[in-house]
C-alpha cells in the first residue's frame, strides 16, 4: 500500500506521526486489529483508509461482527434537557432506569446545568465500527451540525450522522437548515466494547464527551480510577492534550458511578447572557463630555504637528534631491554608490539610465561601488572555474568571498528596489552593484557568499553528508525566508525561482535564499520566468497560463523538499515524476515504510526519525499538488517544520 492522503486537510500530533484528519475531527483510532491489507499501524493507533465506509476519525473500530456489549455514555444536562425525564425521553429509556443509576429521587427534579448523567446503551459492531443506534425526531427545522454538536453534545460526529441519514437530507427554502421538522433520524452514537487488547478484568468502556475545562486527571478523579488507565485505554501519551468536542473512553472494572464532589467542568456556553439596566448618573455624563472634549483638542494638536513635520521633511527632501540630481548629472551613474577604498576605473555618462536620481539618492549610502576590472580579477575574467551556475560566479574582493550575478542592465533597478525593501537573516544580502562597460554588456550585482556553497553542491557531495537535523533546519530556514517575502514585505513578493542551486549554506549550516529577482504583481504575466532564472521545476499554472502567486513558490519549495529527502537532483524530470507517483501512493511494490526507506537519501544510513520522515514526505506531496488551491500556505508549512527543529 502506498502512503496515500485525502484532500480534506492534514495535521500532525507532536513528532510521533503525521497523518490526515478530516475537517470534523482527529483521525486517531484505538488499535484493535491489523494486517488485513486495508489498515496500517503508526504510533499505536489504527488509521482507516479513505476507501473504507464511513469517515475516519468519527467512530471506534471493531474487528468482529459478533462484538456486542452493554455499556454506558455520559450526557450533560442543558437548557433543553434539565431533568431525568427529559434525558430518558431523548435516549428512549424509562426514567426509573436513570433514577437508579444516577441517585436521583424524582424524574422531574431540575438538575444543575452541566450535571453529568449516566445513560445505559447497547453497543454493537456494525460493519467496521462500534455504534449504539437510537431514534431522534427533530422538533423543528434544523441542521445536522446542530443535532450532533448541540443536542447530542459530540456523542456523534455530524459527518457520521449525515452518512447514516443521507436520504433524510432535504433542501429547505431557508438555506440555514437541511432537516425538516418531524424528520426521524438514526443516531449512531459513539461507543466501544472491551477487546483482547485491554485488561482481562475490564468490564465497561464508557463514552465520555470532553468540553472546555476538562482534562484526563479530572475524569480519573470523577470515576475513581487511575489516570494511567485512561491513557492506556485511549492510547494517549503522557499528559496529553485532548480537545473539546471529542470523546474519550473511560475503562471501568465495576458498575459506573460519578464522584460529584469533584469540581464540575465549565458548563456549556449559553445562547445569551442576561443584561441589567444601569442608570447613568449626571456626574458620569459630565465626565464623559469632558473626556470627549479633551480628546478632540488633543487629536487636533497631534494632527497639526504631523502636518507641520510632513511639510518640513518634504522641504528637506526636495532640497537634497536637487543637490543630488545636479551631482549625478556631473558624474557617472555609479557615483550613487558608497565609495570604497579602490576608486572606480570605469564611468558611465549615459543620462538615459533606467535608475532614476531619486532611487540613486536612496541607495547612495547603502550599496558598495564596484568596477568591472576588480570583478574580472576576482573571477579570473569570469572563467568557468569560478562559475556556480548560469551567470553566477564566485570571487574574492577585499579578502572577502562574494557572489557575483550578471543581469540585464534594464533589470538592475527592479532587483535593487526589491533588496531595498527586505532585510532577513535567511535571505542573501546585496552588498553592491557594478555597471558594465556599456548598456549591452549588462550589470553585475555583488552578494555575500556563504562558505558552504549551494544546497545542491552539499547534497551531491557524499563526503559532506547532511544529517537529518541539518536538513530539517534548512527546510525551516527556506520556509522562513519565503514567509518573509510573502507576508512581511510591502508590497508582498513572490520569489519565482526557488531551487537548490540558489540556496546557500552558512558555516553553521543555516540556509540563505538568494533573491536575484522577484515578482511584486499577483496575477497573470505574459513573460514566463523571472529575472536571472537558474532553472528548476515550474508550477503547472505558471507554465501554462503564466499565473504568478505565492503558490508557485510553494510548488518549487516542494521540489526542494523532495531533493532534501532523497538527495537526488531532477535533471530530466523522470525523478520528479517518480516522486509524485510515490507520494500519491500509486507505487505498487513494497509497503509504505519500505518504499519510504528506499526513497530517502541512502547517505543518511537510516539515521533519522521515521515519523518525521513521513511528515516531511506528506508535506512535500501537499506542496506539489497540481491544483494550487490544494497546496498549503507558507504559514501552514512553518507550523509543521517548527515542530521538527
Amino acid at each position: 500500500m502506498g502512503c496515500s492522503t485525502t484532500s480534506e486537510g492534514w495535521s500532525m500530533e507532536g513528532l510521533c506521526a503525521c497523518v490526515k484528519v478530516s475537517s470534523h475531527g482527529w483521525l486517531w483510532q484505538p488499535l484493535e486489529g491489523k494486517g488485513d491489507g486495508q489498515t496500517w499501524e503508526l504510533g499505536g493507533f489504527e488509521i482507516l483508509e479513505k476507501k473504507k465506509k464511513g469517515s475516519p476519525g468519527t467512530r471506534y473500530t471493531c474487528t468482529s461482527l459478533n462484538d456486542s456489549c452493554q455499556t454506558f455514555l455520559i450526557y450533560r444536562t442543558n437548557q433543553d434537557f434539565t431533568t431525568i425525564s427529559d434525558v430518558s425521553y431523548l435516549f428512549g429509556f424509562s426514567p426509573d432506569v436513570l433514577l437508579t443509576l444516577n441517585n436521583v429521587t424524582s424524574s422531574s427534579q431540575i438538575l444543575e446545568i452541566g450535571r453529568e448523567v449516566i445513560v445505559p446503551i447497547q453497543c454493537s459492531c456494525l460493519g467496521e465500527s462500534f455504534q449504539a443506534n437510537i431514534s431522534y425526531h427533530s422538533p423543528t427545522n434544523t441542521k445536522f451540525d446542530d443535532v450532533a454538536c448541540g443536542v447530542f453534545e459530540g456523542l456523534v460526529k455530524s459527518i457520521t450522522l449525515l452518512e447514516e441519514n443521507i436520504s433524510k437530507k432535504t433542501n429547505i427554502s431557508d438555506v440555514n437548515y437541511d432537516i425538516k421538522a418531524g424528520t426521524e433520524l438514526l443516531m449512531p452514537l459513539k461507543c466501544a466494547c472491551p477487546g483482547k487488547v485491554f485488561d482481562v478484568g475490564l468490564k465497561y468502556l464508557i463514552t465520555y464527551p470532553f468540553i472546555s475545562g476538562d482534562d484526563t486527571g479530572k475524569v480519573s478523579e470523577k470515576f475513581n480510577i487511575s489516570i494511567e488507565d485512561i491513557w492506556g485505554a485511549n492510547h494517549l501519551s503522557f499528559n496529553p492534550t485532548v480537545f473539546s468536542n471529542t470523546t474519550i473512553l473511560v475503562p471501568l472494572r465495576g458498575e459506573p458511578s460519578i464522584n460529584f464532589s469533584i469540581h464540575d467542568s465549565d458548563s456549556p456556553t449559553p445562547g445569551f447572557l442576561p443584561t441589567q439596566m444601569i442608570e447613568k448618573s449626571s456626574k458620569n455624563l459630565k465626565l464623559k463630555k469632558l473626556y470627549i472634549s479633551v480628546s478632540a483638542v488633543g487629536f487636533f494638536l497631534f494632527a497639526a504637528t504631523l502636518v507641520a513635520c510632513g511639510l518640513y521633511i518634504r522641504a528637506i527632501r526636495k532640497f537634497k534631491a536637487e543637490k543630488n540630481r545636479s551631482s549625478i548629472h556631473k558624474s557617472s551613474v555609479t557615483s550613487g554608490s558608497t565609495p570604497r577604498n579602490s576608486p572606480p576605473t570605469t564611468t558611465r555618462s549615459s543620462t538615459n539610465s533606467c535608475l532614476s536620481p531619486d532611487l540613486l539618492a536612496v541607495i547612495k549610502y547603502s550599496l558598495g561601488e564596484y568596477n568591472i576590472d576588480e570583478l574580472k580579477r576576482a573571477t579570473d575574467n569570469f572563467s568557468e572555474g569560478t562559475k556556480i551556475s548560469d551567470n553566477v560566479y564566485k570571487g574574492c574582493v577585499d579578502n572577502a568571498e562574494v557572489l557575483i550575478k550578471k543581469i540585464r542592465f534594464e533589470d538592475t533597478k527592479q532587483v535593487i528596489d526589491v533588496h531595498s525593501r527586505i532585510n532577513h537573516v535567511n535571505i542573501v544580502n546585496l552588498r553592491g552593484v557594478c555597471y558594465g562597460e556599456d548598456d549591452i554588456s549588462g550589470s553585475y550585482l555583488v552578494f555575500e557568499y556563504s562558505s558552504n556553497g549551494t544546497l545542491r553542491d552539499c547534497l551531491s557531495n557524499s563526503l559532506a553528508s547532511l544529517s537529518w537535523h541539518k536538513r530539517t533546519q534548512i527546510a525551516f530556514d527556506i520556509a522562513r525566508g519565503l514567509h518573509y517575502l510573502h507576508f512581511c514585505t510591502i508590497p508582498p513578493y513572490t520569489h519565482m525561482n526557488i531551487n537548490s542551486k540558489n540556496i546557500f549554506l552558512t558555516p553553521n549550516w543555516r540556509a540563505k535564499l538568494a533573491v536575484f529577482g522577484a515578482k511584486a504583481v499577483i496575477g497573470t504575466t505574459n513573460k514566463i520566468g523571472s529575472i536571472g532564472s537558474l532553472g528548476g521545476w515550474i508550477a503547472p499554472e505558471h507554465l501554462v497560463h503564466g499565473l504568478v502567486s505565492e503558490k508557485v513558490d510553494i510548488f518549487a519549495f516542494g521540489v526542494v523538499l523532495v531533493e532534501l529527502i532523497s538527495g537526488k537532483e531532477d535533471v530530466d524530470g523522470n525523478f520528479l515524476r517518480y516522486s509524485i507517483t510515490f507520494l500519491r501512493g500509486e507505487a505498487n511494490e513494497g509497503g509504505c515504510f519500505e518504499q519510504l526507506k528506499f526513497f530517502i537519501d541512502p547517505c543518511l544510513r537510516e539515521d533519522y526519525p521515521l515519523a518525521e520522515a513521513l511528515c516531511l514526505v506528506v508535506l512535500a506531496k501537499a506542496c506539489i499538488e497540481d491544483d494550487p488551491l490544494h497546496r498549503p500556505s507558507m504559514d501552514d508549512i512553518i507550523k509543521v517544520l517548527a515542530r521538527m527543529v
